[in-house]
């Protein structure tokens, strides 16, 4: 094949002068949150309740790789047999683990770097409790 043959047909390279730096400022811009595109504060570090505490429901071993059996079996008692306690269910999970912002407003405990989605992307887990239940305290 001759050098002719792989290379485009001519005036294509003109076609879209400077497609390049054009989707370089759009990429820039739709960092920097300009463009209509909104991003979330983080949580300020030791504004959770958690991080105030010496331990949690259960040793942290067990809750990083078990919490979910805690939550599984919460979900199980109310739904089946009408027992609500807090010591185990997702609302007390995130009325204790989600951090406010520097407003003082509370982050969702789900938006990227935050208590439940940094673990779970970290160890490539669907965090898809949220889909359902509210990723923000019901209560101040």
């Amino acid at each position: 094949m001759s050098r002719s043959d792989r290379t485009a047909p001519a005036g294509a390279a003109r076609a879209m002068p400077g497609l390049g730096l054009c989707l370089a400022c759009a990429l820039a811009l739709a960092g920097s949150g300009f463009g209509g595109i909104a991003r979330a504060e983080t949580g300020v570090p030791g504004s959770a309740q958690a991080d105030r505490l010496e331990a949690c429901v259960a040793p942290t071993p067990f809750m990083r790789r078990r919490h979910f059996e805690l939550i599984e079996h919460q979900r199980d008692e109310t739904v089946r047999q009408g027992i609500r306690k807090t010591d185990h269910s997702l609302v007390g999970c995130v009325d204790c683990h989600v951090r406010k912002d520097s407003q003082g407003g509370y982050v969702p405990i789900d938006a990227p770097g935050e208590f439940c989605a940094a673990c779970h992307q970290y160890v490539g887990a669907v965090l898809d409790c949220f889909d359902c239940h509210a990723a923000l305290p019901t209560e101040d």
